[in-house]
Parts: structure tokens; C-alpha cells; sequence
């Protein structure tokens, strides 16, 4: 039974009287333990698809199985609840709150889901641990370089553990060096047995991956399995 499962997969934008079908009825599943490395040029449709999956987003059609569940039939409040339970994410651009140091900002998370504040702090510290920032626990991001606030960012989608963590651009807005870093902790998670699904224009980095899926115009042209071994 694979983790996720999609089918015929549609999203549609609106303005006004113009509609634009973005993803044009995609098939797609991933299994537990993979990292699938997603790739396609401007406007083929990565992020938009990545959103309705990670469940971001609505589709306009199609369906959406995770963990043998129909996201279909959730509520909005469940679906809440299972990406803060469940999912992880690492966005291009951070996420990060700009106000709070780098443990609260992987704690506050971890307290949203219920978890006690000495929990949440001690799951928080070992995650940053976990990520190299150990040392940076008190810093505010703008006191962090972006690939260290990109690291947070990793820690935080981390620490409660999630099946499938996604990831946007993860090395978008970061120098070659921190890109390298960020990438050597995904192929350090991957062997940990993590499930990755991440959007990508970097060719080195999606080869790191178990799958590399490539779209082009709302559809997917390819599903290649790398030789790579975990």
C-alpha cells in the first residue's frame, strides 16, 4: 500500500472569465521510505502540484490518498490537524517567525499539537541538535545566515517526527555551500528511513533521490527510478 496516493489530479485557476488548468489529471503515488525528487521547468505545474498533495491546497478535482486515508472527505479542521500530526514542510523562503528564537520557533509547533512546553523545548533542542545548530538555539533569524535559518526550518519540519516530509525549493534562496549542507542532512534522513517528496531545479540535487518525477505542462512526462541505493 503506497503512503500517498493520487488520481487524476486536477487544478484550476480562475480570473475572472479566464480559467487556466494547471495540472491536467495526474497519477502519482509514492511508497514509505522513498525520496522522490519532483522537477519540470517554470510554470510546469511543481509547486502547484506539491501543495494539493501536501494538502496546502484543494484540488479542483481528483483524489488524494494518504496513509489510506480520503483527504476528500476531511474537514478543514482535520486536515489541520493531520499536516500538524503528520507532514512535514520546508519552504523556499523560511517560514520562519522572525520574532522568536530558533528553538521556540521549532517548539511553538510541537505545543500546537498538545505537547507540553518541557516536551516541546526538549524535542525542539534535540532536533536543532539534530540539524548542527545546537550553538544557535537563543538566535533570532536575523541573526542567522540563510542557510542556518533554512536548517531551522528543518528542524522544526522534523521534530515530531512526520511520515512525509516536503520540501519546496529547499536550496532556492541559498549559496552553493549551505545548499550542499542542506541537501547532505536530506541524504542524511533519507538513510534514516524518512519519506521525502521535494520540488527542485537543481539537477545535482534531484539525482541524490530515489525518483526523479518531471512535469511539463500540468502533466507528467517522466517517472524515473535512480540507481542509487539508500
Amino acid at each position: 500500500m503506497p503512503l500517498i496516493s493520487v488520481k487524476n489530479l486536477v487544478k484550476t485557476f480562475t480570473d475572472g472569465d479566464k480559467e487556466t488548468r494547471v495540472l491536467k489529471g495526474i497519477d502519482f503515488s509514492a511508497e514509505a521510505g522513498e525520496w522522490v525528487a519532483i522537477m519540470g521547468r517554470s510554470g510546469a505545474g511543481k509547486s502547484t502540484f506539491m501543495y494539493q498533495i501536501s494538502l496546502l491546497d484543494q484540488p479542483t478535482s481528483g483524489e488524494i490518498i494518504v496513509f489510506d486515508k480520503d483527504t476528500h472527505a476531511m474537514t478543514s479542521d482535520e486536515k489541520t490537524q493531520f499536516r500538524l500530526n503528520e507532514l512535514g514542510y520546508v519552504f523556499q523562503d523560511y517560514a520562519l517567525l522572525p520574532d522568536l528564537t530558533a528553538i521556540e520557533n521549532v517548539a511553538v509547533p510541537l505545543m500546537m499539537q498538545g505537547k507540553s512546553k518541557t516536551d516541546s523545548y526538549t524535542y525542539a533542542k534535540f532536533s536543532l541538535e539534530r540539524v548542527g545548530l545546537g550553538h544557535r538555539l537563543s538566535n533570532l533569524p536575523s541573526q542567522m545566515s540563510g542557510g542556518e535559518q533554512q536548517r531551522v526550518s528543518i528542524a522544526r519540519a522534523l521534530a515530531h517526527k512526520p511520515k512525509i516530509l516536503f520540501a519546496d525549493e529547499p536550496t532556492a534562496n541559498l549559496d552553493n555551500e549551505s545548499s550542499r549542507t542542506v541537501m547532505k542532512l536530506f541524504e542524511e534522513i533519507y538513510k534514516q528511513g524518512q519519506t521525502i517528496i521535494m520540488v527542485t531545479h537543481e539537477e545535482e540535487y534531484a539525482k541524490l533521490a530515489q525518483r526523479i518525477v518531471r512535469l511539463d505542462d500540468g502533466k507528467i512526462l517522466s517517472d524515473e527510478k535512480m540507481t542509487r541505493k539508500p
